[in-house]
């Protein structure tokens, strides 16, 4: 059985946490917003262009699929299995519509309020981040954005993106929370010693490592969790 959000004595208590550190995608916009299904189609029609395939839209998803649940990314697919250099996969398939995502006042007072540092973790690049950002109204809010190129290009979960991460910007996990929609990319941050917020969210493929030893914290709404949080 998984924590509920205000479950005691799970992790660090939140009014000692220094460091906060927030995924991007489905976590900072609600998934609702589904700007996956854009970047989904751009990763199929990369693929076939690329790759010179003969193949349906159909078959590009399923190898799409196959990468992502083989490598961690399709990039990741991509890039061991045909050898394509990254920056131009990211830059096309991170040219997409960012109108489905609102403007959150609300979460943007809320992450004002934290105390300590904010940083963003993210397997996109800087740049679609801090599109994404100004959507949302969180510009200026972060330290760093730590991206994909900063990870080598191996993406969450290996745990090689998390010591980047920690070394770079000078972290002590234990006084860091993570917070994420995939339940399987809290794993490492877990294991380093690092307070963990699951954002749960109706995603299947989201669901994947949702074990108790492993996430602190369950969030519905991630704002008013935010605000509470601040209050502890």
């Amino acid at each position: 059985m998984l924590p509920s959000s205000d479950a005691p004595n799970r992790g660090r208590p939140l009014a000692e946490i220094e460091t906060w550190i927030f995924d991007l995608d489905n976590t900072l916009y609600p998934s609702r917003c589904n700007l996956f299904a854009e970047a989904e189609a751009r990763m199929a029609d990369f693929i076939v262009r690329e790759l010179g395939l003969a193949v349906s839209v159909e078959d590009a998803h399923a190898l799409r699929r196959r990468f992502f649940l083989d490598h961690g990314t399709t990039l990741r697919g991509l890039m061991l299995e045909h050898g394509i250099e990254p920056r131009r996969f990211l830059d096309y398939v991170h040219e997409i519509d960012l109108s489905p995502v609102p403007p959150d006042p609300e979460l943007a007072a809320a992450i004002a309020d934290l105390p300590g540092r904010k940083l963003v973790f993210t397997n996109g690049t800087r740049d679609y981040a801090e599109r994404v950002i100004a959507r949302i109204g969180l510009s200026g809010q972060f330290l760093a954005i730590h991206d994909i190129i900063a990870c080598d290009y191996l993406p969450k979960p290996d745990p090689s993106g998390y010591a980047a991460l920690i070394e770079r910007h000078g972290i002590a996990p234990a006084s860091a929370l993570m917070v994420e929609d995939m339940a399987r990319n809290l794993v490492p941050a877990a294991s380093l010693g690092m307070t963990t917020a699951w954002v749960r969210t109706p995603k299947d493929w989201a669901r994947e490592g949702a074990g108790p030893e492993h996430i602190h914290h369950v969030v519905e709404e991630l704002a008013p969790w935010l605000r509470a949080a601040v209050r502890r």
